[in-house]
């Protein structure tokens, strides 16, 4: 390849931290969308459940504001995958007595059992996934946190 005209700094794209990243992430959401798809779940729903789980144990009360705040997801996305989870009868969305523009959410019972059985899933899958690291978890979970940070 003529050097004068190359595009990038590096010979394979292996040698991007972003690329390699980008290339896991594809990976590990390809298996936990397989694995949640039989139940009939996305990763992305739960996500968004598993999100509103806990900002209910820590909030009591959540919006869909808050919930699309705390998973860093798009408020428009999030509305519709709320939507689809209602649909379910996984989620409630109610208005918010405070607030007549925003909703407030909460788990069904069976949002509850299905929540419950998608993260048995999702164990199983991260057990899987990352078992080449499991050894070096810490000092990889550590440096995902810095980067999220």
């Amino acid at each position: 390849m003529d050097t004068q005209n190359q595009i990038f700094s590096y010979i394979e794209p292996e040698e991007n931290s972003g690329y390699l990243l980008w290339q896991v992430t594809m990976q590990w959401q390809l298996s936990m969308n397989r694995a949640l798809g039989k139940m009939g779940l996305t990763l992305t729903q739960f996500s968004l459940m598993a999100g509103l789980y806990w900002l209910s144990v820590k909030k009591g009360a959540v919006t869909q504001q808050q919930l699309a705040d705390y998973a860093n997801t798009d408020k428009m996305m999030t509305s519709k995958v709320l939507a689809v989870l209602e649909k379910k009868q996984v989620i409630e969305r109610i208005k918010d007595p405070g607030d007549s523009r925003a909703k407030q959410l909460k788990m069904t019972e069976k949002g509850v059992e299905a929540l419950r059985e998608a993260y048995r899933i999702v164990q199983q899958v991260d057990g899987v996934f990352f078992k080449k690291v499991v050894k070096d978890k810490a000092v990889f979970d550590g440096l995902l946190l810095r980067l999220i940070k």
